[in-house]
């Protein structure tokens, strides 16, 4: 099984630094089924080609830890030592895994470039044949070479097998063609050698949230990644449609240009540190032990929560992904020791769909997401926050307008982000907060956080609302 990616890009050799792997030696990995080997079929200046080996041991497939005595010989004669599968996206996934991520210490603006780039499969299954290989990548901007692999070159009568020898070029970032290769590539083959659960979607969404909604086969994709559960594929598609809708939090544009004022106007009184730090402290005052934070943005809270020994379960959702990137890199999960990284979760998903995962809290908080939500999409979140997620207490902020008087850089009338869709007035908010814990069964108490005005109030305020009758750390 042989995989091998080329860059003509001048230096060529920063290949290497983009995936992190010197071409003056080989690189070994223990994987599932086997054993990878990462090295350097040639490295000048102008060109330079990174190989990925993987040797599969059939037997040990049949014969592994838990497996039960073969039924018969049939299940020792399989293609998986041959052919691109599942065995090869995990092989990447481990080799490769900060360039995947598109992370790169020493060219982390080459990172973020598209270079030239050839990728080629020795041999990749096509059920579906070379229609299927073209439907899949060229979408995608790839050029595509698929020549088609005999079943014996000594006896061409018995016609061609379903697999194809693959060569594909286009100009993209490192990054896009291994998330490309890392999920098409088991989905081309139709089977998985691993159990698909939940975390399957979370995979998918964290490699494919970026392109695969507006790809022309993503239910095709979906089904044959997700192994054709169907639950599976139909929340991973529910979320695709969300991503695509562009339905916010606020949090999904992620260019510098309209968070920029919102932080320089907070920066000079120090309010997102104190809101957090009002947020930490109540949830620890309220005894809690898991905590969903939703619209979590890069993880600012989820990284002052870790800092607690109390808390045991520490979710984050947003519906950017590449906000859950950020997140993900602030908090350093791959780096924890793994009673720390198994405390904590980033989810991709929206605030207006019920969800499953985001139940069975003690709090839930919703930090400064509120008005970036259309008022026409307000009754739908708050089904889903006080209806379905349903926690024992939740905390929730939001501008204060009327303190925005107190912003010199802001015209009369304009929000602080230019994003938001609306800004409350303490009486505003107030009103909304009495109705939503009147209807859904809470009581509700207001906090300032942040420099407080004697005419304009608190630049932030804080609601706290908890259910009745609930223990918060039940």
């Amino acid at each position: 099984m042989l995989l091998t990616i080329s860059t003509t890009h001048r230096p060529a050799t920063d290949l290497g630094f983009l995936l992190e792997k010197h071409p003056g030696r080989a690189h070994r990995f223990d994987v599932a089924g086997g054993k990878a080997t990462v090295f350097y079929s040639e490295a000048t200046e102008e060109r330079c080609t990174v190989c990925v080996s993987l040797d599969i041991d059939p037997i040990g497939l049949v014969r592994g830890p838990g497996r039960k005595k073969p039924a018969n010989p049939e299940q020792y004669v399989n293609d998986r030592p041959y052919v691109a599968s599942s065995f090869l996206s995990v092989a990447m996934g481990t080799a490769f895994r900060s360039a995947l991520a598109g992370k790169s210490r020493s060219r982390p603006e080459l990172a973020n470039t598209p270079i030239p780039l050839e990728a080629s499969i020795a041999v990749l299954p096509a059920r579906g044949g070379e229609d299927l290989l073209r439907s899949l990548f060229e979408p995608l901007g790839y050029t595509l070479v698929a020549n088609p692999i005999p079943l014996d070159s000594s006896f061409p009568d018995w016609g061609m097998a379903p697999y194809y020898s693959v060569t594909l070029r286009a100009e993209k970032t490192l990054r896009e063609l291994l998330q490309h290769l890392h999920v098409l590539i088991p989905v081309l083959d139709d089977q998985k050698h691993y159990w698909v659960g939940d975390a399957e979607v979370e995979k998918l969404m964290r490699h494919a949230g970026d392109w695969l909604g507006g790809h022309p086969e993503k239910d095709r994709i979906v089904r044959r990644y997700l192994k054709h559960r169907r639950s599976l594929a139909t929340d991973a598609l529910a979320r695709l449609a969300i991503e695509e809708e562009g339905d916010v939090t606020g949090l999904e544009d992620d260019s510098p240009g309209p968070q920029l004022r919102e932080r320089k106007l907070e920066e000079r009184i120090g309010l997102n540190e104190r809101r957090i730090a009002a947020v930490a402290s109540t949830i620890d005052e309220l005894g809690s032990k898991s905590v969903v934070d939703l619209g979590c943005g890069e993880g600012r809270l989820l990284e002052a929560l870790m800092k607690s020994r109390v808390l045991e379960r520490l979710v984050g959702m947003d519906v950017s992904m590449r906000s859950l990137e950020y997140a993900d890199e602030r908090l350093r999960l791959d780096r924890l020791p793994s009673m720390q990284r198994d405390r904590v979760k980033l989810l991709h998903g929206s605030l207006i769909y019920r969800d499953e995962r985001l139940s069975g809290f003690d709090v839930a908080t919703v930090i400064e997401v509120i008005e970036h939500l259309d008022p026409g999409r307000l009754a739908a979140f708050e089904k889903t926050l006080f209806k379905f997620v349903r926690p024992a207490a939740i905390l929730l902020t939001t501008p204060n307008r009327e303190f925005n008087k107190r912003f010199p850089l802001l015209a009369a009338g304009e929000f602080r982000h230019i994003d938001h869709r609306f800004e409350w007035t303490r009486g505003e908010f107030r009103d909304w907060c009495a109705r939503q814990a009147e209807q859904f069964g809470y009581s509700v108490a207001f906090q300032d956080i942040g420099e407080l005005d004697p005419v304009l109030g608190p630049p932030t305020q804080m609601a706290v609302f908890r259910r009745n009758g609930a223990q918060v750390d039940a």
